[in-house]
């Protein structure tokens, strides 16, 4: 059984071709290449197609946008075009496609005997040995994150396990559960995973989740902050909060707000939850948390965790908040063993590491600021800390229009135009970025910032 079996020998002889191209050129050459398409590296017409997709999902579509075969920051796409992917894949490949380090690390476990995956009651040395070393990347014997909760999937799952974590410890306590159902506070834009009380938390599914109150206050907002503490006090039973909130826009939430979340948090004895789903596993100290010095209860941790290998996701949390019986949150594929030793991996990485993320995620904030500067007529400000970017746009037009134009001239962006207000485009680059790659995509941005091309369409 071989990839020709299964995928079929034309398929198979154009993704050796589009690999071959990425693995042979040096990053100069292959940035000469972004944007340009080969046809002999396209896909074979009818290999493919997305006839039995959802709709949402891309249901009928082309598949010419589609990867190929990717390396680094680079992909070909199935048409046989030369992508750069300023955004990690979906915000989870910390490392880019197919790192040799990781890729070698992989097959090196399963020659030691390392299991793909096991029952949850039977954790592997991988799992075990991650448990600890993310308790020492949380600090845990100073800031008392010293539970890890790893039978978990997705962010979606661990989050949905912090807010049962919130819910017992409320219904536990007699006199906070007799002021009434419990309250969860959140920001505006939020996107704490796709469980229903978590989408509940951002205006979804309205009238649907009635045992709990969710109040929403705007990121940096500290009256609002105020006023939501003082009006539910102790039926308060959560806090939530992501430090940059991709899902609005990559809006930076300030430190001095999130002291003042965590001061009235702990008067009123509520839970404070940082979601580093999006931030873990981008910066230096591996989570943003310890960057703004602050100390949550829980921090709720996902994507880059394995760099993309595998989804696997996690809590970090306080002993006291170790409240779930055994089965109260668990996903099947939650203790994988593979995906822990990628993940052990990934932070060893990130350490050997520190000083490159530290630079180039400077270099890239302070050149992006640079930029919006030389074009105030088109970019109203820029959002995000490191390599967690976004350029807000004036007008919602010029954001999809240059998002339509970045695209065609090959550069994988995102761009957030489909909630009132929003007009901003996103880059996440992943940790193996280098100057060269920075500095091209600035360049290209400024080419079609002062050429509008867009516009003309």
């Amino acid at each position: 059984m071989n990839c020709c079996e299964i995928l079929g020998p034309e398929a198979v002889q154009a993704m050796a071709r589009a690999r071959d191209l990425l693995q042979v050129h040096s990053t100069e050459a292959l940035l000469d290449l972004v944007g340009q398409t080969r046809d002999e590296l396209a896909l074979p017409p009818g290999s493919a197609d997305k006839r039995h997709f959802a709709v949402s999902y891309g249901g009928g579509k082309t598949c010419d946008d589609d990867v190929l075969a990717g390396s680094g920051m680079f992909y070909v796409t199935q048409a046989g075009k030369v992508m750069l992917d300023c955004v990690g894949g979906h915000y989870q490949l910390s490392w880019g496609y197919n790192h040799p380090l990781l890729t070698a690390a992989l097959r090196d476990a399963t020659d030691c005997g390392i299991v793909w995956d096991n029952h949850a009651n039977t954790p592997s040395l991988p799992v075990k040995k991650l448990a600890d070393r993310l308790a020492e990347a949380a600090d845990g014997s100073e800031t008392g994150l010293n539970r890890v909760l790893l039978g978990l999937c997705t962010g979606s799952v661990a989050c949905e396990a912090a807010l049962k974590i919130m819910l017992i410890r409320h219904s536990r306590d007699p006199q906070r559960a007799s002021l009434g159902k419990p309250v969860m506070l959140a920001l505006t834009g939020n996107y704490h995973g796709t469980s229903i009380v978590s989408q509940a938390m951002r205006g979804m599914w309205k009238g649907y989740v009635t045992g709990v109150e969710t109040v929403e206050i705007e990121p940096n907002d500290t009256e609002a902050l105020r006023a939501a503490f003082a009006m539910h006090g102790r039926r308060i039973a959560g806090f939530w909060c992501e430090p940059v909130m991709m899902n609005r826009e990559a809006t930076t939430v300030d430190r001095s707000f999130l002291n003042l979340a965590q001061q009235l948090c702990t008067k009123n004895d509520a839970v404070m939850a940082i979601d580093e789903i999006q931030t873990g596993f981008w910066y230096p100290e591996t989570f943003l948390f310890r960057r703004l010095e602050l100390s949550p209860d829980i921090v709720v941790i996902g994507k880059g965790l394995t760099a993309g290998f595998h989804p696997l996701a996690g809590l970090i949390y306080r002993e006291d908040l170790d409240l779930l019986e055994q089965y109260d949150a668990i996903s099947t594929n939650g203790n994988a063993s593979l995906a822990a030793y990628l993940a052990l991996c990934n932070l060893s990485l990130i350490e050997r590491e520190r000083e490159r993320i530290e630079e180039l995620s400077a270099h890239h904030s302070e050149s992006l600021r640079a930029l919006g500067g030389e074009f105030p007529d088109l970019i109203e400000t820029i959002h995000g800390h490191g390599l967690l970017s976004g350029l807000k746009f004036r007008t919602r037009e010029d954001a999809l229009g240059f998002h339509r134009a970045a695209v065609k001239r090959g550069l994988w962006l995102r761009v957030h135009a489909y909630h009132e207000g929003h007009r901003t485009v996103l880059t996440k680059y992943p940790l193996v970025v280098e100057r060269k790659i920075c500095d091209f995509v600035l360049e290209v941005m400024r080419e079609l910032l002062a050429a509008k091309p867009w516009r003309s369409e």
